[in-house]
């Protein structure tokens, strides 16, 4: 008997129709000399640490670092999953060959790799690898069995990242618990948890110590075109004033006109990333959301598999590519002008180079059948961006104009789209537009020299605070480890040193909301205040740095491709969470002021639309920052803090100790260094609510003064 194990039951069920193994047992279908068994997810779980050893069993500092000397794999405590794995167990006992049927990526390799070491399976092991789960892709991969041993490298990279999450996870969350929390909280840690945290609250911290500045600007009209002054925006509105006087003495004139021809390349074909994003900017999906509906969408054959960091195909599809596009008969009006002419081998599409165990996301030519809302979107977007990408390329005009009044320098620009090319597949819909990218904006055609009256005028606008991230900004800042990218060909070469794999960032996500270390304002992504109290408290740049843990990420995709192996990755771990916890144990940090259940946002906003008035007016932002004594202070989203707070670093939070202070407070602690006597403090590391005077101390931080 050859046994195949699949990924789920019905996965088990579509190959066991296709390969004759029409009987159903008990776990099991078999017939024509195969047993087609499954899995459910993962079976088993690297070892707890109380599995090594019974003093593992408590958190104490003194037990840390915690470093078996191998790590061990143990089965789910779940009575389904046991059941389920004593009739792999059985099977796989008895057979003549195994056939790896488990979802074709590292961590399905994982899964199956490990349910055959706990089951001591000795047969020799074939792997099924496929990019679709079509009848024809099944059958093809069945024919075209590869040698199990060809995927070693990619075991040994989800084991790398398995042992590296446990190192460093478990450690590290027993290491900052035990030194930083109050009561029963518990601070996690994680390995691509936390840079992406760190990200979030820096990009808070910039909002909140943000101070908008008015600036006026001149602009002008002439020939209904409106021009814009090119010389830096003016601060001092008397001197914009004095700008409009002088052009309302000189007329305008036109000293250049250029129209450059050039071309909108069309967007590429869809990684798992890049649809999340559009997906979250078009229909606010979650990332987690998103890989759920493609998810359902390759169980039904209609996709192609979607966990992928690649926005190429492969060579050898090029034959099929018609065949895919002939078959997506609800976009016939579409595919025609493609058709219609042989499909063009686009550099921008195909390249072997690009594409490793998996291509793009794109259809399988599975008509589109038995949807909900939110499947059909996602399956349209996939569509689109496929029949899009065989399109022309979309050819633009670009003006500019450049002109003067008197001495002070003009200038407009404008776009005319000349042939829609790929657009004409979004006609009826808002096209993928890319950052900053311009509307369509016809200019009149000006002559050098032409001069002529205009109406001058000043126009008065406010800086903008740095935008808050959003699921697909957060996405695209983890895929590039925070660098700010928006050219296509720089970020594929950056994708190598992104934070998490594809399929992990979705759940990243979820686990910081979970954890109440972030939260959601309409589309907008901010960090709680444990989740910035958990961030202050690292020191350790490894930890929270997007830039070291993409040199991690590397490192395992240097083990996938063979090139770095598992034992110095494991070495050069252990060695980090030895250095980790030396440099923790010794430190002096602050205690994390956070309440062990952080309030729901909607207690939050409760809690803030009633502040218990003052009785005396007092303006805060009137006062000298203690600190430095150079700037004002400024008020922010939950502190006040130094105008200069990116240098200065001084901050005051509404709330301390489990408290929310009054202005009033507030008021004496600046002026006195001190409060007047208050009930209720929660200090860190007792139990109950102290009495006492909230200090400002010498090195500015908070204390309680009995």
């Amino acid at each position: 008997m050859k046994v195949c194990i699949a990924e789920k039951p019905s996965v088990a069920r579509d190959i066991a129709d296709i390969i004759g193994a029409k009987q159903r047992k008990d776990g099991y279908y078999e017939g024509n000399g195969y047993q087609v068994t499954w899995t459910f997810g993962h079976f088993c779980t690297l070892k707890e640490p109380h599995d090594y050893t019974e003093q593992w069993k408590f958190w104490r500092l003194e037990d840390l670092p915690m470093i078996p000397s191998n790590f061990g794999i143990k089965l789910i405590e779940n009575a389904g999953v046991q059941k389920q794995f004593k009739v792999i167990e059985q099977l796989v006992q008895q057979c003549e060959e195994v056939i790896n049927c488990g979802d074709a990526g590292q961590e399905g390799e994982l899964i199956q790799r490990w349910v055959l070491l706990k089951a001591q399976c000795s047969a020799p092991v074939k792997r099924l690898w496929i990019s679709s789960l079509t009848e024809d892709a099944i059958r093809e991969g069945f024919q075209k069995l590869k040698d199990a041993d060809q995927y070693n490298n990619l075991y040994a990279a989800g084991s790398a990242r398995a042992i590296g999450d446990w190192l460093l996870g478990m450690n590290a969350t027993r290491l900052f618990t035990k030194k930083f929390a109050q009561g029963k909280t518990v601070l996690s840690i994680g390995r691509v948890q936390t840079p992406t945290l760190a990200m979030i609250v820096a990009r808070q911290k910039e909002i909140n110590a943000f101070v908008s500045e008015e600036y006026w600007e001149l602009k002008t009209i002439y020939r209904e075109t409106e021009f814009t002054a090119t010389i830096d925006r003016i601060k001092v509105l008397e001197r914009a004033e004095k700008g409009l006087a002088y052009l309302k003495e000189h007329p305008f004139e036109i000293t250049s006109f250029e129209r450059k021809e050039g071309k909108e390349g069309n967007p590429r074909l869809f990684d798992l990333t890049a649809l999340q994003v559009e997906a979250n900017k078009k229909f606010a999906y979650s990332a987690d959301d998103t890989l759920k509906y493609i998810q359902n969408l390759y169980e039904k054959k209609m996709v192609t598999y979607p966990r992928v960091d690649t926005t190429y195909l492969s060579e050898d599809l090029h034959p099929k590519i018609e065949g895919i596009m002939k078959d997506l008969t609800p976009y016939a009006a579409l595919t025609a002008p493609i058709l219609a002419q042989p499909i063009p081998k686009l550099k921008t599409v195909f390249d072997d180079k690009k594409v490793t165990d998996h291509h793009a996301i794109i259809p399988t030519g599975i008509f589109p059948s038995n949807l909900n809302l939110e499947e059909k979107r996602i399956y349209d977007l996939v569509a689109r961006r496929f029949i899009a990408a065989f399109y022309p390329e979309c050819k633009i005009a670009n003006t500019t104009v450049l002109g003067k009044v008197g001495q002070v320098e003009f200038k407009a620009t404008g776009k005319q789209i000349l042939e829609p090319g790929w657009k004409e597949v979004y006609a009826n819909d808002t096209a993928p537009k890319k950052e900053g990218e311009e509307e369509e904006k016809i200019l009149p055609v000006f002559t050098a020299g032409e001069t002529g009256p205009h109406t001058p005028r000043v126009h008065q606008g406010k800086t903008t605070p740095p935008k808050a991230f959003t699921e697909a900004s957060l996405l695209r800042a983890m895929e590039t480890a925070g660098k700010q990218v928006d050219d296509e060909e720089m970020r594929e070469l950056l994708k190598d040193n992104g934070i998490g794999r594809p399929s992990t960032r979705a759940n990243i996500i979820e686990t910081l909301f979970r954890r109440k270390y972030i939260e959601k304002k309409k589309k907008n992504i901010f960090a709680t205040q444990t989740g910035i109290d958990l961030i202050d408290t690292i020191q350790t740049e490894l930890l929270k740095s997007p830039e070291l843990t993409g040199i991690w990420e590397r490192k395992l995709r240097l083990i996938e491709k063979g090139e770095y192996t598992i034992d110095t990755f494991k070495q050069e771990l252990i060695q980090m969470v030895i250095d980790l916890t030396v440099e923790v144990k010794t430190a002096n940090y602050k205690v994390i002021a956070i309440a062990e259940k952080p309030a729901p946002p909607a207690e939050e906003k409760k809690k803030e639309a009633k502040p218990k008035e003052p009785k005396k007016a007092v303006v805060i932002e009137e006062q000298q920052c203690p600190k430095c004594k150079e700037h004002p202070l400024k008020k922010g989203n939950t502190a006040y803090g130094c105008a200069n707070f990116k240098v200065c670093g001084f901050k005051l939070p509404f709330e301390i100790f489990g408290k929310k202070l009054t202005e009033k407070q507030i008021a004496d602690l600046l002026a006195k260094g001190k409060t007047s006597k208050i009930k209720g403090w929660k200090l860190p590391g007792t139990e109950g609510e102290a009495e006492g005077k909230l200090v400002l101390n010498a090195g500015f931080d908070f204390e309680i003064e009995k």
